[in-house]
């Protein structure tokens, strides 16, 4: 080997056979800590041991130095395997894409570095009450110290994480994103999501008191105007996952038709594998996870297009604009396939595919609540508005406090109208209200 060989950048097939181990070891055990909800912790340290959160970093701060492409394809593998795992760093994966992006040399050294020793980030992003794109928590200067102070919902990922990056305001209400070590004095971390599906991605309740931070570690908060591909980014980690869920179900209904010998009296075949009926089922699920990971690829080929023109800073408004429409569109068709794909995969068995030993359940479940992520509702209407007049990108995205307005004229009034209601809100980056 020669030290060009090195230093060059991975075939994808190099990146699957270092991986693919882990990740089968990973599968193996999905179904007990379903079973017994046992957040995931001991495959979480299996991805770090492996080096899988420094797939993106450059190679020459120790990472593997994987494309965006290869990066998504490793964690569609991952989402077959756990598609809790996928979710659970996306907030980690995002925060390489920004520092690909940025200019700030020392921020991408220090994190880099970071990571290819196998640190993860997690986030705290989301609050609840608060006015649309704004945060209650403070990072506040204290007797020559900064400190943190508040609360926050919805922190995916962040009880696996090394680091949690918070979003905060200050007194003057600039906003700034601020890194702590997880294990900082004052912060504390909760294990309270109760979701029905995707349970182990430890989107739990975070509580800062008094949690001190390191000037190096506080950095601007980027603006949501300015042209980027970080937020379509963050909408493809999520159909990723959904990805994986489909490819899960396509693996586990094909493995319960195989080892089934018990067949209806009305059935068509002489056992159910060589029903035609079941065969259908299973090619109908077949040819849907074909399509989604096709919707996939294709959607991340426009993701990398738009990372290169944002670190070129040749990113325009439009392109952005084009981006985010795209990104939606592919939500709209992955979501929906893997809903019904995992609907349709009970069609092949009788009442022992309800079997929880089975739990071909959480396949639903799963992709149900990753779908509940970005209304469909929302994005097929902006996609129908960005298509028909072209100014999607008029209004930011945020999901907040909602500005209750009059009502119509004579119309009754309801109690409380106008008040403040206990609903979630976030950024773009984590919206899960």
């Amino acid at each position: 080997m020669t030290l060009s060989d090195l230093h060059r950048p991975p075939t994808t097939e190099e990146l699957l056979d270092r991986f693919r181990p882990v990740l089968a070891e990973i599968a193996a055990g999905a179904v007990e800590r379903e079973s017994t909800r046992t957040l995931a912790h001991d495959a979480v340290a299996l991805l770090k041991d492996a080096g899988f959160g420094a797939l993106r970093v450059p190679q020459e701060y120790g990472g593997a130095g994987a494309t965006l492409p290869q990066s998504i394809r490793l964690l569609l593998e991952l989402g077959e395997a756990d598609s809790n795992l996928v979710q659970a760093l996306r907030a980690h994966f995002a925060t390489v894409e920004g520092l690909l992006a940025s200019p700030d040399e020392v921020q991408r050294a220090k994190w880099f570095r970071r990571f290819a020793a196998g640190a993860l980030v997690g986030n705290a992003t989301t609050e609840r009450g608060n006015a649309q794109g704004r945060s209650s928590t403070r990072l506040t200067a204290r007797d020559g110290r900064y400190v943190l102070n508040g609360t926050k919902y919805y922190s995916t990922g962040s009880l696996y994480a090394d680091w949690v990056t918070v979003q905060a305001e200050t007194d003057d209400g600039t906003s700034v994103r601020a890194s702590v070590p997880s294990v900082a004095p004052g912060l504390e971390l909760l294990d309270d999501w109760d979701g029905f599906g995707q349970r182990l991605t430890a989107s739990g309740t975070t509580r800062l008191t008094d949690v001190e931070v390191l000037p190096d570690d506080v950095v601007p908060a980027p603006r949501d105007r300015e042209p980027s591909h970080l937020t379509p980014y963050v909408q493809l980690v999520l159909l990723v996952a959904l990805g994986g869920v489909a490819r899960a179900a396509r693996r586990d209904v094909v493995a319960y038709v195989r080892a089934r010998k018990r067949a209806f009296a009305h059935g068509v075949g002489d056992s159910p594998a060589r029903d035609p009926l079941v065969q259908e089922v299973v090619g109908r699920v077949s040819s849907a996870v074909f399509a989604v990971e096709a919707i996939l690829d294709a959607a991340a080929r426009e993701v990398e297009r738009a990372a290169d023109r944002t670190a070129a800073g040749e990113l325009s408004e439009a392109d952005a604009a084009e981006l985010d429409t795209a990104l939606s569109e592919a939500q709209i068709g992955v979501a929906e396939l893997v809903l019904d794909v995992t609907t349709r995969l009970f069609e092949v068995g009788g009442a022992s595919a309800a079997s929880e030993s089975l739990r071909l359940d959480r396949h639903w479940r799963n992709a149900r609540v990753l779908a509940q992520h970005n209304p469909l509702i929302y994005r097929a209407r902006a996609v129908g508005q960005q298509r028909l007049t072209g100014d999607h990108r008029s209004t930011a995205v945020f999901v907040g406090q909602a500005a209750h307005a009059a009502p119509p004229a004579g119309a009754p009034s309801s109690p409380g109208a106008g008040a403040p209601t206990d609903q979630p809100i976030s950024s773009t980056e984590e919206s899960r209200a």
